[in-house]
């Protein structure tokens, strides 16, 4: 009997023991916990908490390095959208700034008739294109604030695809003659409807043909579409001189631009813009691209929307 008793009280010990043990290594989690929560409030979101994989609190601390690790991804991006938005006004100064001077140069010289006759209409010429510029830049930044903010709304109508890109392309036939441009297009005479804002649609189009113009730097420009059941695919290239592989991938991040991309030239909105849109309808626009050998531009639209 006595030695059963003895038995019981060491297995009674040895439970009080693991106990002992148990709540003191809780006590030293929750001490951990409690000045690594203090770490974070004070900003320090470098701090993680070690687990154990046998301890009680590990899903508690697995939770606190969780949140640490978010607060500063977000920390992170929002670092990096100011320096986006720093980058943001410095080119916005730039791009209004030097046409809007060069405008009010050329039309004081027409006003205090410096200039007269054919040279006279020569200014106003240049004048007239300062101004379109300016109108082109300011519609692209007001498009981006709204997609930027959110406040964009779509209206989604049935449209046939294909009749809606002829009449998009035919407002641009006599630009592209007068750019001297040759060029190709490709769309089906059969009917195919699906759901677009077409405002939106039309802007996309107006967007990579302007593009081609103002900055690809060829003569030639083609554009085809293909379509099935699913969705509709619309490639759109010029023989320009191309991207390089480096900017490729970055040509549609808003207010990019390099020195050997296409987008030097402009604000960097009008493809990040046709991004955007292209997204607001469940679609997605890649391109392709070889130095000296042009670029190529494909959106996926799906039917069913």
């Amino acid at each position: 009997m006595n030695v059963y008793l003895f038995f019981a009280l060491l297995l009674a010990m040895l439970i009080i023991a693991y106990l002992v043990s148990v709540l003191r290594r809780v006590r030293i989690q929750l001490a951990l916990m409690k000045d690594a929560l203090e770490d974070i409030k004070n900003g320090n979101l470098n701090r993680r908490i070690l687990a154990r994989e046998s301890d009680m609190t590990r899903q508690i601390c697995y939770g606190i390095n969780e949140i640490a690790i978010n607060s500063q991804l977000r920390l992170i991006q929002q670092k990096q959208s100011e320096q986006a938005y720093k980058r943001l006004m410095t080119s916005l100064s730039h791009d209004v700034k030097t046409p809007l001077a060069s405008l009010v140069g050329y039309l004081e010289a027409i006003e205090s008739k410096i200039v007269a006759g054919e040279e006279k209409d020569e200014y106003i010429h240049v004048a007239s294109d300062k101004a379109q510029h300016l109108k082109h830049f300011v519609e692209n930044l007001f498009e981006w604030v709204k997609l930027d903010s959110g406040e964009q709304i779509f209206h989604f109508e049935i449209f046939d695809l294909n009749e809606l890109s002829r009449n998009i392309i035919a407002d641009w036939i006599p630009i592209l003659e007068n750019s001297h441009f040759e060029y190709e297009f490709d769309i089906p005479e059969t009917e195919y409807s699906m759901r677009i804002d077409a405002t939106a649609y039309i802007r996309i189009l107006n967007n990579l043909l302007q593009n081609i113009i103002a900055h690809s730097e060829g003569d030639n420009m083609s554009m085809h579409i293909f379509e099935n059941e699913q969705q509709a695919k619309i490639v759109i290239a010029d023989n320009g001189k191309g991207i390089s592989s480096d900017n490729l991938s970055l040509i549609f991040e808003r207010m990019y631009q390099c020195d050997h991309s296409r987008a030097a030239k402009g604000n960097g909105l009008g493809l990040s813009i046709s991004k955007e849109l292209v997204s607001a309808h469940k679609g997605t626009i890649t391109a392709d691209s070889i130095v000296g050998s042009g670029t190529t531009f494909t959106i996926l639209l799906p039917k069913a929307l």
